[in-house]
């Protein structure tokens, strides 16, 4: 795969490292420069739909971003009244936040979204 800006590889880096530590449970499907994202392979159901897997979170290196897919926001739009101030800003559709830099804060924010993930996954029995 071909990075689209080689540049955003240390942000990149900086975000799969949040999202590293939930790899020890989940399946890592894509791991390459500039992608990666997590799944639970198991038998869930879904809005009502039995399924074999579910998205938790992937990254992407874009144009002039870093895409990080967010997938527990499908699962409950209310998990977003949890984020800060400036992850809320990076929101640019319904999971995906455009990152462009990383602010502790920020990285604080997208931690703490991880682990209100997580709880919501294990509550629900997806992990």
């Amino acid at each position: 795969m071909t990075v689209k800006n080689e540049a955003l590889l240390p942000l990149f880096a900086d975000v799969k490292a949040l999202l590293e530590p939930y790899a020890k449970r989940l399946t890592v499907r894509r791991d390459d420069p500039g992608y990666y994202d997590l799944w639970s392979e198991k038998d869930v159901i879904v809005a009502g739909r039995a399924r074999k897997e579910v998205s938790f979170a992937g990254l992407v290196i874009q144009k002039g971003h870093v895409g990080f897919y967010f997938m527990p926001l499908y699962a409950d739009q209310d998990l977003s009244t949890v984020f800060g101030a400036d992850l809320l800003e990076t929101l640019k559709g319904k999971s995906c936040f455009h990152l462009k830099q990383l602010t502790p804060g920020l990285k604080d924010q997208i931690a703490a979204a991880l682990a209100s993930g997580w709880r919501l996954y294990e509550e629900r029995g997806w992990v």
